[in-house]
């Protein structure tokens, strides 16, 4: 069934062994998890998350049943449902890990559908850590091969391959079983770029949770004998001719993968500092550091100089200059600048209902806030993320920066300290100092631990 691609994926899922990983990669896996654990246990407590928690209640299994747990509680479901609703808790803020090239993509997506099936499977913690540093490597490098948003396809397909392989390596497939595990996990399940269209609704944070459930799903049929659909990417109708309009990916971004080099593109992905869409985080960057400038100034009139990217995805809709979601709202540079400039400081209550319904910020991003594409900006990105901004205040004083590695950057990492900060204040709400610093510690020592330790430990 093998196409040059899928049998390359599963080669060099096979390949690779926790003996392998360089000490590095084993390191960021455990800053990943930290960092997914406190994206999703700031999240428990809105809409989307509750919503898919509920459906899963639904399914829960009887005490002592085998499954996967939904993080923060004690209930476990089969571990594609387990995965799906905490991948959606992952991502529900916006807050969780990035990486930018051709393809935007969002990793840590993978880490909740990974853990559940390894709770399910009885993984040891050195298993799920190579599988992660596996579904990292595959994706991150398919986002320099060859764009899917530039065709109108979501990125959460590159999540679905990534998990697939991870998952495979999880439940010990080797060979034509792990191009079954992708071709299961893709090509049903082609994900449209609609997801991230005008406005934004609740699906935006579960469509990369839905595409690593059905990798799960995949993976769990391909080790009971299932054949997925034939060359998933060389052929007729597959992912080059459907999803990239012909075009196939560059393959210099697949050597590495082809001499077996064990992973490590995880230490060019970024932590996100705040919790909006990553092309923004410079721009907060900059107004955070504008505001203070103004020293209690009135703001008059903004405009914001960005990049090519940037303008595409967080910019040019309609909808960004009067979003009615918190999805639109976290994907609309105007507003979170603005919000930035005003409030002089960004977390998930500048996205509620009523922060985004305030009639003076309204008021502001229609009349006196103005965007510009910026073709030197452009040619900054994808190293940096250059946007500038300019205030005005109502003195007619003018206050400009531009800023192109915000904090957590991998041009500008977060020390493990602020990784645990923000830990801290994703978690304060519901976890006990003393639970945070068994979590920190129970995860950066993972290899002396169960999958089931943590998992219970970060229980609310």
């Amino acid at each position: 069934m093998s196409d040059r691609y899928s049998k390359l994926f599963a080669a060099y899922t096979d390949a690779i062994t926790y003996a392998k990983l360089p000490k590095e990669t084993v390191h960021e896996v455990k800053r990943r998890i930290l960092d997914s654990f406190g994206t999703a246990m700031s999240a428990m407590g809105e809409d989307t998350p509750k919503a898919v928690r509920n459906y899963a209640y639904d399914y829960a299994l009887a005490p002592g049943q085998r499954g996967g747990t939904l993080w923060g509680t004690a209930t476990k479901t089969p571990p594609e449902m387990a995965g799906f609703v905490n991948g959606v808790a992952v991502r529900y803020l916006d807050f969780n890990d990035t990486f930018l090239s051709k393809e935007p993509l969002h990793p840590s997506d993978m880490i909740g559908a990974l853990m559940a099936l390894a709770e399910w499977n009885g993984n040891t913690t050195k298993e799920l850590i190579t599988a992660i540093a596996v579904a990292y490597e595959i994706p991150i490098n398919l986002c320099d091969a060859a764009s899917l948003r530039k065709n109108k396809w979501d990125h959460v397909n590159y999540i679905a391959i990534g998990t697939a392989c991870g998952a495979a390596k999880l439940l010990g497939l080797t060979g034509e079983q792990v191009e079954h595990a992708i071709s299961i996990a893709i090509v049903p399940h082609a994900s449209m770029r609609q997801t991230r269209a005008g406005e934004l609704s609740m699906w935006k944070g579960a469509a990369a949770a839905n595409s690593a459930r059905n990798a799960v799903f995949g993976a769990l049929l391909a080790a009971k004998g299932v054949s997925g659909p034939y060359q998933p990417f060389d052929g007729e109708m597959g992912f080059f001719r459907q999803l990239l309009n012909g075009e196939k990916f560059d393959e210099k971004f697949l050597k590495g993968m082809e001499k077996k080099t064990p992973p490590s593109r995880i230490m060019d992905t970024y932590i996100k500092f705040w919790p909006v869409e990553y092309h923004a985080q410079s721009a907060v960057d900059a107004a955070l550091k504008l505001h203070k400038q103004m020293n209690g100034a009135k703001l008059k009139s903004l405009h914001i100089d960005t990049f090519k990217a940037s303008y595409e995805i967080i910019a040019k809709d309609p909808e960004k200059w009067e979003p009615k979601t918190r999805e639109t709202a976290d994907h609309s540079i105007q507003y979170i600048t603005l919000v930035a400039l005003m409030d002089g400081k960004i977390t998930k209550e500048s996205f509620s209902h009523e922060r985004i319904f305030d009639k003076t910020t309204r008021a502001m991003l229609k009349k006196n806030v103005t965007l510009a594409e910026d073709d030197k900006l452009t040619a900054g990105y994808p190293f940096g993320i250059p946007n500038r901004i300019t205030a005005t205040t109502d003195a007619d004083k003018k206050l400009s920066l531009e800023v192109s590695f915000p904090r957590g950057h991998a041009q500008n990492p977060m020390t493990d300290d602020e990784v645990v900060e923000k830990l801290t204040a994703n978690t304060e709400h519901c976890w006990t100092p003393a639970q945070r610093d068994r979590v920190v510690d129970l995860v950066f020592s993972y290899e002396k631990h169960s999958v089931a330790d943590i998992v219970e430990a970060i229980r609310v």
